[in-house]
């Protein structure tokens, strides 16, 4: 059974209406004509009234009851006939009407419907530009364009993210492979030869599992989003600031960079280990990308009050000046400074990381450059039921 199309229906919707409106004006037409002729006022003494033809001098019996009947049931019928007609008419001029409207009011509908047609993952860059009046199919339409410009990103940034893992985890693999092409190229490789190129062979291998870790890492968290969290507790963040800075005290230690930590204890729910990790990949970022002889700072704060409380974190680092319009490109897979950089040391992917498990725990993150050089990030999470009530009391 083929089903009508939209047009159809709405065109036999309007006829419909047409149809329930003409047969309620037909009917109260003639339900008011009825009344109108019924209470015709009679002589005092209804009865045969004598007519004399004062030419002729014929007379005619003429009864005013009778005549009032046979006038009202000649103008219901004529009524009845010909409204019945006129109204067939107008039904279908309405329905012919209802579907030359709802074509010109779908027509945007069918330009949304062609552009949907035709895009693909190559073609994400069509727009439908409706314009027009600002009604609601300008709205569905500006809506649709905006979708797609986010899929358009979301797209964008997924080739860029596997182009740039590939090239990462090429290079340490071109490494091992040019190490070990050399060095079995030459049969009486000396001992030590051969330990050099094991130690190269054993970074690089290293530097490869990190990313793959890294890699792993991020899906496992941007898979299980909406899904909570494996793990939900109440955490000191102020507790696992000790082995975030010990972590990267080594590297710290031989810039000349000073970590300092100050602040009074801020609680939330979530999983330790994750949120370990923020910390820890934020002291590391912020030492990695540092001045020599520059300083770490990490601080600690509650804001808010009652239910709307939050704890913050914040970590503040010196380095080179960062110009605003690249701080959103820090949190891009495999961006620093909002460029691309393949090649170098980490993978990029810290800060990724960091975003991904904040908005897991339903958290806020925001950098900011800060005018002698370096970065402000700043991460605020809900505060616990616990530090809450404390609060409270």
């Amino acid at each position: 059974m083929v089903q009508p199309t939209l047009r159809i229906r709405m065109a036999l919707l309007y006829g419909a209406l047409v149809l329930l409106i003409g047969a309620a004006l037909l009917a109260t037409s003639y339900i008011l004509l009825d009344r109108a002729l019924t209470e015709i006022a009679l002589p005092p003494n209804p009865g045969d009234v004598t007519i004399i033809d004062n030419t002729t001098q014929v007379r005619t019996m003429w009864n005013p009851s009778e005549a009032r009947a046979a006038m009202r049931t000649s103008a219901l019928h004529y009524l009845l006939n010909n409204g019945l007609l006129y109204f067939g008419v107008i039904v279908l001029i309405g329905s012919i009407g209802g579907y030359l409207l709802a074509r010109q009011a779908l027509r945007p509908v069918a330009r949304i419907t062609a552009t949907a047609k035709q895009l693909s993952t190559k073609t994400l860059s069509e727009r439908i530009s409706l314009g027009g009046p600002d009604d609601e199919l300008r709205e569905l339409a500006d809506t649709f364009d905006e979708m797609l410009a986010r899929l358009d990103a979301a797209f964008g940034s997924q080739r860029r993210f596997v182009a740039n893992a590939s090239h990462e985890l090429r290079t340490p693999l071109a490494v091992i492979q040019t190490e070990l092409d050399v060095t079995l190229a030459d049969p009486n490789a000396p001992p030590d030869e051969l330990r050099r190129m094991g130690e190269v062979v054993r970074d690089a291998t290293n530097r490869a599992q990190r990313l793959v870790d890294a890699l792993l890492a991020l899906a496992r968290l941007q898979g299980r989003e909406g899904q909570g969290l494996e793990l939900n507790e109440v955490v000191t963040l102020n507790e696992l600031i000790p082995n975030a800075v010990a972590a990267a005290q080594a590297e710290a230690a031989t810039r000349g960079i000073t970590i300092t930590a100050e602040g009074e204890p801020v609680r939330t729910t979530g999983d330790p280990r994750l949120l370990e990790r923020v910390i820890g990949n934020l002291v590391e970022n912020a030492v990695r990308y540092n001045v020599p002889g520059g300083w770490v700072r990490i601080e600690t704060a509650r804001e808010g009050s009652g239910t709307s409380q939050l704890s913050k974190i914040v970590v503040l680092n010196s380095g080179v000046s960062v110009r605003p319009d690249e701080v959103e490109g820090l949190f891009d897979a495999f961006r620093r400074g909002g460029r691309a950089r393949t090649g170098q040391r980490g993978a990029g992917l810290g800060l990724s990381i960091v975003r991904a498990i904040v908005d897991a725990h339903h958290g806020s993150i925001q950098a900011t450059a800060q005018p002698a050089g370096g970065l402000r990030v700043e991460i605020s999470f809900p505060a616990s039921a616990a530090q809450s009530a404390s609060l409270i009391s």
